[in-house]
């Protein structure tokens, strides 16, 4: 494709930054995560895009891997609720002693503790990390924010077994797509049901089963390589449109050089252009 020229800012953080309740100097700043209570122009996690970029290459997570690395079959599943991560919420400290108090529904555990590291006494100790593909033995995927979004879900999504997800102000580029009880099981944002949402999951397996596959079907159909390109393109293309000055090379900034290596090369044999 052929980009416009454009020239936009982009905050390197987690966190959006254009407050809604802001009614002058606005700026439209591209984000990797938006909020309800946030104004920011969001694009695909810098997680998701570095995935794409480097795809089978020296990342060890991305979509296609996922999709081959789904676990056993739904049937011979481990039945016991899944989460790890660190300790960047507080819902995931509650998470954690649910785990402890019904062991046989919930396995959560932190692989790391930094935000509340005067509390791992009580929640820790912290567990080895396990592979990302090793959660797919497990039926039920927890999804509960970090200090924002958690940006694993399109890889949850692509596997192999049904998400749950922590109803939340955060949102990725694709939130609005998804849809409760179509792509995910939802519970609230406190955890106060969410071992109901189990049980129910536990009671209805056919249904659970039929969510966790229109999950897998999004991901395939929304959140592959080339829905990520073709998403920036479209993303660059409107916003440059809206432009009402030229882009033009500024003090101070730094040429940024393309790499060497062609990651993707493109050779056809046909010289007739269509």
């Amino acid at each position: 494709v052929k980009m416009p020229d454009v020239e936009f800012f982009v905050n390197l953080g987690d966190w959006p930054l254009e407050k809604k309740k802001s009614l002058q100097n606005l700026h439209p700043i591209f984000s990797w995560c938006g909020s309800s209570e946030s104004k920011d122009i969001v694009m695909p996690t810098y997680d998701l895009t570095d995935s794409v970029l480097e795809t089978m290459g020296r990342v060890s997570l991305d979509m296609m891997s996922v999709q081959a690395n789904t676990g056993p079959s739904w049937e011979d599943k481990n039945t016991t609720a899944f989460w790890r991560g660190r300790d960047s919420r507080k819902e995931r400290l509650e998470l954690v002693k649910l785990s402890r108090k019904y062991p046989e529904i919930i396995d959560a555990a932190f692989t790391n503790f930094f935000f509340f590291k005067h509390d791992e006494s009580l929640y820790g100790p912290i567990v080895k990390h396990i592979s990302f593909f090793d959660f797919f033995k497990y039926k039920y995927q927890i999804n509960i924010d970090g200090t924002v979004a958690a940006y694993r879900l399109p890889y949850l999504l692509a596997g192999n077994s049904v998400v749950l997800k922590q109803d939340s102000i955060y949102y990725e580029h694709f939130y609005n797509e998804l849809q409760p009880w179509k792509h995910y099981i939802p519970f609230k944002s406190d955890l106060s049901d969410l071992l109901e949402k189990l049980q129910w999951a536990k009671e209805h397996d056919e249904e659970a089963k039929k969510i966790a596959q229109s999950g897998q079907e999004f991901a395939r159909n929304n959140l592959m390589g080339d829905h990520i390109f073709c998403y920036y393109f479209k993303l660059f293309q409107e916003y440059a449109s809206l432009q009402v000055s030229e882009p033009k090379i500024r003090d101070g900034m730094e040429k940024v050089q393309q790499p060497d290596d062609d990651l993707f090369p493109c050779t056809c044999h046909r010289k007739k252009v269509q």
